[in-house]
């Protein structure tokens, strides 16, 4: 029954949706008023579904038509931009998807997105810039990059936010650390020693949200080291400045290792973002197929060690 909604059905019925009128709609897409009436009819019995409601004031959507009508809007939709964009393919005019790299990002979605972006452009690059996501946001505001990838939260209301991934927030340490002999780390035995920081000024709105959370449980931490990277991080935790919280799925030298806040449900948190003024050609295709990264950047957690067990945590900004 799906192979009827072809791509002319569908724009009869935006049409008559929209203007309420078999007449005014048939003057739209170029066709004999009862030649209009008879398609749809016909589309109605093939499908088994009544689309309109047909009174002398006027048509309107039965509640099954309306969500016809919607899918018919956005199908009609893509159709356009998976054309238009397939022109620009056929005539090399993509332009470089330009995006922005922070570090504090799973790597795996990374991969994902670009293996994507491959698959559905396969001769247009994409160009890679790293930075802080202050400097990246500035850049896209900018115009001189045309997305990015960043941890969350992102603050603004001129921002498209594309959930990616959500990994555990952990605790890093030395192996040699006492509290590395426990399954999780109270609050309390955190409290004075988590000292180690991403740099806030590289992030704010990540770095305020995260104060938040740890006033909640009693934690009033010294930010006394701040790190411009996750290598900086990791190089202070080992130095003996302090312990970090990180993603539970950074990779970590022999000489360090993670374990889980008890009574906490934290992540770290990774979308793809744009301005909502972009107008790059490629950014409607990639952004339908996010779904598909988000999925395909899944994969299991890292073995702790002493066998532990890692708490499934919801999305934190």
């Amino acid at each position: 029954m799906s192979d009827l909604l072809e791509f002319r059905l569908l724009k009869f019925i935006v049409a008559i949706a929209e203007t309420a009128n078999f007449t005014r709609a048939s003057e739209r897409v170029f066709l004999a008023q009862p030649t209009l009436s008879q398609q749809i009819i016909a589309l109605e019995e093939g499908i088994g579904i009544q689309i309109f409601v047909r009174r002398r004031e006027g048509i309107s959507l039965t509640p099954a038509g309306q969500m016809l009508y919607t899918y018919a809007q956005g199908a009609l939709e893509l159709r356009n931009i998976v054309v238009n964009a397939a022109r620009e393919i056929d005539r090399g005019e993509i332009p470089v998807l330009r995006v922005g790299l922070s570090s504090f990002i799973n790597p795996d979605v990374l991969q994902s997105l670009r293996q994507a972006y491959a698959r559905l452009f396969p001769d247009s690059p994409m160009q890679m810039t790293g930075g802080h996501p202050v400097q990246l946001l500035q850049r896209m505001e900018e115009k001189s990059l045309d997305a990015a990838i960043l941890p969350l939260p992102v603050a603004g209301a001129n921002w498209v936010v594309s959930h990616l991934a959500s990994d555990p927030l952990v605790v890093c340490m030395k192996s040699s650390d006492p509290l590395a002999a426990v399954r999780e780390i109270k609050p309390s035995e955190l409290a004075d020693r988590l000292k180690v920081f991403r740099d806030p000024e590289t992030h704010p709105a990540a770095h305020n949200r995260l104060m938040e959370m740890l006033l909640e449980i009693g934690i009033r931490p010294e930010a006394s080291c701040l790190a411009a990277t996750p290598a900086d991080i990791q190089l202070m935790v080992q130095s003996g400045c302090g312990l970090a919280l990180i993603d539970e799925k950074s990779t970590l030298p022999p000489d360090l290792t993670t374990r889980p806040i008890a009574g906490t449900r934290w992540t770290a948190d990774t979308a793809f973002v744009h301005h909502a003024s972009a107008d790059h050609i490629a950014l409607p295709i990639l952004l339908r197929h996010l779904p598909k990264v988000k999925r395909s950047a899944t994969r299991k957690p890292p073995v702790h060690q002493g066998a532990l067990k890692p708490i499934q945590l919801e999305l934190m900004a």
